[in-house]
């Protein structure tokens, strides 16, 4: 019995060792049940009984389970049902990447170049004297537009543009510069400066200041020094020989100065005569000196590292000067005596202006800012005040195909207007338009400091009219400070300055009175006892609290056009289409491909009128809503487009749904213009460039 009992223990210990593991227990024999190895009872348990060891399971017998040796795993995977649904997700996780990896790779190659910061909102000139007094001494200065930030920030401007701040001499408007590195102490210290344009990057905004590299003061150290032809700086300006005899100077030729008379002033120094374009005060710098083309690289170098985001260079057509010194040729009657060709328009400026190698100067200028735009989201805008009389000319400044010079010469041809009809401004949009390189970036401007400002030249009742057609044209918009509110020229006979306004036409002076803000003593301008310029007497009507509680002023239209054209894509990149140029009236459209939604912009430059929009645009309907109005009163109401009753001065921005597009349309292929083409692609909400 006893040896039955010991059998059956056995067997069943066999057994138990033939058990399936299930991996997370390992087997161990127990040891307690046998706990002498070398006894007799553990010879038994495997001599008495021999039962073989259970076949290995196939895995059709065994479900997989966790922690499977690799040979049972091998076993599984090789099936079909395993391998196939793998093989087919790693395949389409392959497909799945290249299709991503495809798809952005196109959608780069596809998408319209991104609108810089100088593109994408408007620019605001300053001229700093004239902005804010903050030390109560009459003069503005630059802790004074820093005091006004959120003031330009309301705007919704981009950029702000400053004028000459430089140390230099009240004769001649600041563009006779002493130090190119250094702030006039009438405006402020260089950490004010410092301050200033740390605040404007604060406030998400860009600067841009003038540069004028076409001469100096006589006062520059550079010229004090050539005048007494020490080292390198003997021919850091244009000397020539002349004959100067009891105080009558006989000079080399017959080049005229801007400002009339000849441009050669004997120097009783050098005993020579230096050459220059503008005062006798401002003497050329000789741009075929390398040295001078070095010492501008190191200025520009200067302001770009202070954080400045672009320059405006200034004069740029006068940098070269022919070598020879041949006569210009005469405009008028040639037979007149030379002596009495004194006024500038008088001769042709072939030997005077844009010579031969200025463009390659330019080029310089822009490979110099290259270098510090290499940061992403801080590339330098390069402007160029050229205004030259062909615009051809004037269009070379964009430069060539694979030589980039300015991003644009700034367009100051509405800034001149006096008679504002649809024909000149048509002339001035299209001429632009028709000749601006393929891809260039246009811009637009109603004012500036050396042109009478509009409400002068064409009345109040253009000061709305013309900022809608700034917002609504293709470009960028420039506005000279107080434009937005209409300020005008002042009148005045007692001026408290030194400037000699017998070389000047005085509405250079009188366009520069002081910023206009409140109806306090001095427009709020400055809170001292007088100011460099007399304000305005209609201060007390046009400045900036009034025409913030007022929701029809032009300081609320200013603020919503510039509103509308960042909110808007037809605005902002789109197509434009001209209408009308036979009339009073300039209408125009904007549209874009991929949308089926129009801007009609309609503008009033004369009187009174009522204009049939149908019969320019077929399958108008006979009511489209107003966006916005020169008349407050009629934005979002609805107008009959068979009888569109305009007053003077008066603007509409209409916005219509169109099935074809005017410029997909032939009969107004060449009135369609655009400056950066791209299209819209509503399903995926994205812009491409390909259509």
């Amino acid at each position: 019995m006893a040896e039955d009992k010991g059998q059956r223990d056995s067997i069943g210990m066999s057994k138990k060792r033939g058990q399936t593991n299930n991996g997370f227990v390992q087997y161990e024999d127990n040891t307690e049940l046998n706990p002498d190895p070398g006894s007799s009872a553990d010879s038994l348990q495997h001599d008495a009984v021999s039962i073989p060891e259970p076949e290995e399971p196939t895995p059709k017998d065994v479900r997989p389970y966790a922690g499977m040796p690799k040979e049972v795993l091998f076993q599984f995977s090789h099936q079909a049902r395993y391998r196939v649904p793998r093989e087919v997700l790693f395949w389409l996780t392959v497909a799945t990447v290249l299709l991503l990896i495809g798809s952005t790779v196109a959608i780069i190659a596809i998408s319209p170049k991104c609108l810089d910061w100088w593109q994408a909102g408007p620019m605001y000139q300053v001229y700093p004297r004239s902005f804010r007094d903050s030390d109560q001494d009459g003069n503005g200065d630059l802790k004074g537009i820093q005091e006004k930030l959120d003031y330009i920030a309301a705007l919704n401007v981009k950029t702000i543009w400053i004028t000459s701040f430089y140390k230099s001499s009240l004769k001649d408007f600041r563009y006779g510069v002493e130090d190119f590195q250094d702030v006039d102490p009438i405006f402020g210290t260089m950490r004010d400066f410092e301050d200033l344009v740390a605040a404007i990057h604060d406030k998400g905004l860009k600067l841009i200041i003038d540069f004028i590299p076409n001469h100096t003061s006589d006062k520059h150290d550079w010229f004090q020094q050539s005048r007494t032809r020490t080292g390198k700086y003997t021919d850091y300006y244009i000397w020539h020989d002349c004959t100067h005899e009891n105080g009558v100077t006989t000079p080399p030729n017959n080049w005229l100065s801007v400002y009339g008379n000849s441009s050669w002033h004997f120097d009783e120094v050098r005993k020579q005569c230096y050459f220059h374009q503008f005062l006798k005060e401002q003497p050329d710098l000789n741009f075929r000196n390398p040295d001078v083309q070095e010492e501008m690289k190191k200025i520009i170098q200067f302001w770009l590292a202070k954080g400045v985001d672009g320059l405006s260079f200034d004069a740029v057509k006068f940098l070269l000067e022919a070598k020879h010194l041949r006569n210009e040729t005469l405009k008028g009657n040639e037979s007149q005596i030379p002596d009495t060709v004194t006024h500038y328009s008088d001769l042709y400026h072939d030997f005077t202006t844009t010579q031969e190698g200025m463009h390659d100067i330019i080029s310089s200028f822009r490979q110099t800012m290259d270098e510090y735009s290499r940061e992403p989201g801080r590339y330098r805008f390069l402007g160029a005040e050229a205004s030259e009389e062909e615009i051809d000319s004037t269009m070379r400044y964009y430069g060539l195909p694979f030589v980039q010079e300015a991003d644009f010469p700034f367009n100051s041809n509405l800034t001149t207007l006096k008679n504002f009809s649809v024909f000149t401004v048509y002339d001035v949009i299209t001429s632009w338009m028709q000749n601006m390189p393929e891809g260039r970036w246009p811009n637009w401007m109603t004012g500036g400091p050396d042109s009478t400002r509009l409400t002068s030249r064409a009345g109040s009742q253009y000061v709305n009219v013309m900022n809608m057609l700034l917002f609504t044209l293709p470009g960028t918009p420039i506005t000279y400070y107080g434009e937005e509110i209409g300020m005008g020229n002042i009148w005045a006979t007692d001026l408290n300055t030194s400037y000699d306004t017998e070389n000047y036409d005085t509405n250079t002076l009188f366009s520069k009175s002081p910023m206009q803000w409140d109806n306090s003593s001095n427009a709020g301008f400055s809170e001292g006892n007088y100011t460099w310029l007399p304000v305005n007497p209609d201060y007390r009507a046009v400045n900036v609290e009034v025409q913030k509680t007022q929701p029809s002023s032009a300081l609320k239209l200013y603020q919503d056009l510039s509103v509308l054209r960042a909110n808007e894509l037809l605005l902002n990149r789109g197509w434009f289409c001209l209408l009308r140029n036979n009339s009073q009236s300039v209408v125009y459209t904007r549209e874009m491909d991929g949308m089926d939604r129009v801007f009609i912009v309609v503008l009033n430059f004369g009187e009174a009128t009522q204009l049939n929009l149908q019969e320019m645009i077929s399958d108008l309907p006979p009511r489209l809503r107003v966006t916005l109005s020169t008349d407050s009163a009629s934005r979002d109401t609805e107008v009959d487009t068979s009888g569109l009753v305009l007053k003077d001065g008066a603007g509409f921005i209409l916005e219509h749904h169109m099935k074809i597009l005017l410029h997909r349309q032939t009969a107004f292929q060449d009135k369609c213009f655009v400056s950066n083409r791209a299209c819209y692609f509503s399903a995926l909400n994205i812009l491409y460039s390909l259509c």
